[in-house]
């Protein structure tokens, strides 16, 4: 069922999310410029180990940009980053290879290689980082073809064979090829139909439950914040302005937080989370 904020989870209203346990994630001072272009300036952020964590802002906010930066794609102008209670910014090579393996990644468009079937572009990783050969690859290209709820024969299919939300299910498949610790997903949802898209946040719900990750989520979709996030991170003013439940998202002031969450598309949101919670009820 889809994940709500339990009973053991802490109020999120301060910007850095801090708890009384280490952060799985924690950003300090992030500032990152293209050219005159400042995106992000003095920005801090916590994640916390085995949440759902959304992180949504206007168009410009950097929100994939932000995600890129942790993964390592996009290195900062200033600040820090530690993932895993490492400085991720000032590992040898070795040892950030170490810390990559520990998490998977699924964007956009699936990223997956055309020229490969979906079993050979989950295996990619497995023979990169851990080389593995033989019968073991096919086997657990198996497992996580059914983990990503696809079925068995879509392992011989090309990503051209596959439909869009097919391909976004491959592209998590292979995202979870490395058993990782954190996955992130860049706006998972995107181009899906509202069915395909609820089943896709269903999927990560029972995932995050099943197997403990945490999930770093790049998002608009309300419907997803709604229903399965943890808590929300809100982009804006260059910095996250605020971090907490969708309930203190509700209550926030600052106009542009009102009008996202009140909005018109807010308000179906929330109405259809009421609508199935009330299904779900004893």
């Amino acid at each position: 069922m889809p994940c709500s904020p339990s009973s053991s989870q802490r109020s999120g209203s301060d910007v850095a999310g801090n708890s009384d346990q280490d952060p799985i994630i924690r950003l300090r001072g992030i500032r990152n410029a293209f050219g005159k272009q400042v995106i992000h300036n003095n920005l801090d952020l916590d994640v916390r180990r085995g949440e759902i964590i959304a992180l949504v802002g206007g168009s410009g906010t950097g929100k994939s940009v932000l995600l890129r930066t942790i993964v390592g794609l996009n290195r900062p102008a200033a600040g820090s980053i530690e993932v895993f209670g490492q400085d991720i910014l000032h590992l040898a090579p070795q040892e950030r290879r170490k810390v990559e393996q520990r998490w998977g990644i699924l964007f956009q468009n699936g990223a997956l290689f055309s020229s490969l079937t979906v079993a050979q572009n989950i295996q990619v990783p497995l023979k990169e980082h851990l080389g593995l050969k033989g019968p073991m690859l096919e086997e657990i290209a198996a497992l996580k073809i059914a983990l990503a709820g696809l079925p068995p024969e879509a392992g011989a299919k090309y990503p051209a064979e596959l439909s869009g939300g097919m391909r976004k299910r491959a592209g998590l498949a292979r995202a979870l090829a490395l058993d990782p610790e954190i996955v992130f997903l860049d706006e998972p949802t995107a181009g899906l139909d509202p069915i395909g898209a609820a089943d896709f946040d269903q999927l990560i719900a029972d995932l995050r439950d099943t197997v403990g990750f945490t999930v770093f989520l790049v998002t608009h979709d309300l419907d997803t914040l709604a229903t399965v996030c943890d808590r929300i991170a809100v982009l804006g003013e260059k910095r996250v302005m605020v971090v907490g439940t969708m309930a203190e998202m509700l209550e926030q002031t600052n106009p542009w937080i009102v009008d996202y969450f009140h909005g018109p598309r807010g308000r179906a949101a929330m109405a259809a989370k009421a609508r199935n919670d009330a299904r779900g009820a004893p």
